[in-house]
Order: structure tokens, then C-alpha cells, then sequence
């Protein structure tokens, strides 16, 4: 990672899992933007130019996580999109393979979400 803090914007309708998603990306020296569902990221996005990735969960009301991906993308944001589901990640991965990656929210996502972001970023 370089000297600067990337920024991450961090969606879920959830408040909790919000929270708790962005403290697993911060202990990795991430700083976050949480956004509380699809509209209010698509606003925060408009006012943080510098985020580097998003990561949003798949079942929110509005606008869910592929709507997001992809009225992100139709605006021209080409960085990393992690789609975190608590369904089983593969259907998703296989409907979407436009998408940088999806993960389910699991025991393990305290250390793959973090080693995956940091792959991508990396790249």
C-alpha cells in the first residue's frame, strides 16, 4: 500500500454491518466512507471522488448491489467492486463475472475481505 490511506466506500442498508464491515477494512489501514444503502452510496460517491473501492452488500432496497455496480460503472468509477452476499457467492460470481469479486458474509470474511481488497488494490 503507498504512503497515502486509501479510501474505501463501504454500503449496506444494515447500520451494524456497516460498521462492522468497515472495521475489518480499517484494522487493514483502510480508511472508509459508509453509506447506508444503494442511493445514499451513489451520493457519497459523487462527493468522494478519491475512493479506490467499494464494498457493498447484494440485498438492500432501492437499489441493490448489482444495480449499484452497475450505475457505477455507466458513471465511469472502474475501481475494485466487492459484492458481499449471505447467500452462497458462487451464482453470483458466475451471473456477474463483470464484477471484480463477491464474497459471502461468513466466519472467514474478517480475513478474506481484507486480503482481497488488498489484491486488488495491488494490482
Amino acid at each position: 500500500m503507498s504512503d497515502t490511506t486509501a479510501t474505501i466506500l463501504v454500503v449496506d442498508d444494515d447500520e451494524f454491518t456497516a460498521e462492522l464491515t468497515g472495521l475489518i477494512i480499517e484494522s487493514s489501514g483502510y480508511s472508509t466512507i459508509i453509506a447506508e444503502g444503494g442511493l445514499d452510496a451513489l451520493e457519497k460517491m459523487a462527493d468522494n471522488p478519491d475512493v479506490c473501492a467499494v464494498v457493498s452488500d447484494m440485498n438492500m432496497p432501492f437499489i441493490d448491489g448489482i444495480q449499484l455496480f452497475k450505475e457505477l460503472r455507466e458513471q465511469g468509477f472502474c475501481q475494485p467492486f466487492i459484492l458481499l452476499t449471505g447467500e452462497e457467492a458462487a451464482p453470483l460470481r458466475l451471473a456477474h463475472p463483470e464484477m471484480d469479486a463477491v464474497l459471502t458474509k461468513d466466519e472467514n470474511l474478517q480475513e478474506t475481505l481484507p486480503e482481497l481488497i488488498e489484491s486488488l488494490l495491488s494490482c
